[in-house]
């Protein structure tokens, strides 16, 4: 039996904005690190017998605290004084320290998959988790509210709709590790030297392609009788501009006879096949290698050093555990819009889980599938699902 404990609209402030290279919103680490203490808390209580795993993200607001004409600047912060440095300079008259980090307020929903026998007792656990929840910390902010604990059941399609009209409107992050392997080997193909970072790169980074000015080009093709040209320039058009011009259209443009009608229409076109740094052109922004709400995050550490006794180590956390020196590892993601979801196979598929391996240490969907679009129908149907079944 398949049952998910909903944390439903989830206040958070000063949570942690920044994760490895990216901004925007938390790790996906501190998501999975906030189910991992709660249900270390629920083996040490009276409800040792139940236990939590994997748990999936749904945002509905988000502010990241920046300020600046673009929002690139993050609002920083003096703390207190408590290093000795710090105090001795309070002391003598100066200001504490700034601290530099990245700071947000979130409004998210976790859904967390609930392993466990309660019975009768399921009022009173969602009255002690949410009592738990509210003392813990998220991604390092203060948790003001929690709007509603339940526990719904996986197998149950009426209950599939509770959560789903609950969750709206809102985003559930999705894992697309599998889109930047394709395109990494994509990129191989046409480059044996190029690196992940490059493939990674072309999931984030906005780029602008120039093309030359070809508005008399258009408008002459457009007018033809036949439109097998202007319909071959315009499957040209959808891809970012280069040399490589279909042979149709070559071969048209240099047996048309220049004359007073055609002249500014075939220097144009001689523009277009050889562009030159005087060349009027205008900015296209270049698609990315999928389509979607895709973003940047980091999904876990790799290990970059053997594993150390503790005693080998200054200032850690403990006095007893092993340390090892670890970096982030980053991959894609997607924003999926919660009305996506049809039927517990989805709402499973979005449930990110702890995975090990040799040095590496990440957080991954075990089900990765797309959530394909169905047909117009379908999808109307899922709009006005029966809202008397959901009261």
């Amino acid at each position: 039996m398949t049952q998910y404990l909903l944390l439903n609209r989830i206040k958070v402030q000063n949570a942690n904005a920044v994760a490895g290279f990216t901004w925007g919103f938390p790790a996906i680490t501190h998501f999975l690190g906030f189910t991992h203490n709660l249900s270390r808390k629920l083996a040490r209580s009276k409800y040792q017998g139940v236990s939590l795993k994997g748990c999936a993200v749904v945002a509905h607001e988000h502010h990241v605290h920046t300020f600046g004409k673009y929002n690139d600047r993050f609002l920083q912060s003096k703390t207190p004084a408590y290093l000795l440095g710090d105090v001795n300079k309070v002391v003598q008259g100066g200001a504490p320290s700034i601290v530099e980090e990245g700071k947000m307020n979130m409004t998210v929903s976790l859904v967390i998959e609930f392993d466990g026998f309660i019975g009768r007792e399921v009022g009173e656990l969602l009255s002690w988790v949410k009592r738990q929840c509210l003392m813990q910390r998220l991604a390092g902010g203060s948790i003001l509210t929690i709007g509603d604990v339940k526990l719904l059941d996986g197998n149950n399609q009426q209950d599939i709709f509770k959560l789903k009209r609950v969750l709206l409107p809102g985003f559930v992050l999705m894992d697309r590790s599998n889109y930047l392997a394709e395109h990494y080997q994509n990129c191989l193909s046409k480059n044996s030297e190029a690196e992940q970072l490059d493939a990674w790169l072309d999931f984030i980074v906005l780029k602008q392609q120039a093309r030359p000015i070809s508005t008399l080009i258009s408008k002459h093709l457009q007018g033809m009788d036949d439109s097998t040209l202007y319909d071959i320039w315009l499957e040209h058009l959808e891809q970012p501009y280069s040399n490589n011009i279909p042979q149709e259209l070559s071969e048209y443009f240099s047996k048309l006879e220049e004359s007073k009608k055609t002249k500014l229409l075939l220097k144009q076109w001689e523009e277009y096949m050889n562009p030159t740094g005087k060349t009027d052109a205008d900015w296209q922004y270049l698609s990315k290698p999928k389509v979607g709400y895709l973003v940047p995050i980091m999904t876990g550490y790799k290990a970059i050093s053997s594993v150390y006794d503790n005693c080998d180590i200054a200032n850690t956390r403990d006095s007893e555990t092993p340390v090892c020196f670890v970096e982030a590892v980053h991959s894609v993601g997607e924003w999926l819009g919660v009305n996506r979801l049809k039927n517990g196979e989805d709402i499973a598929s979005c449930l990110w889980t702890y995975q090990y391996d040799d040095g590496w240490y990440l957080c991954q969907q075990i089900i990765q599938k797309e959530i394909e679009e169905s047909d117009i129908e379908q999808q109307v149907l899922a709009l006005f699902d029966p809202i008397d079944d959901l009261v």
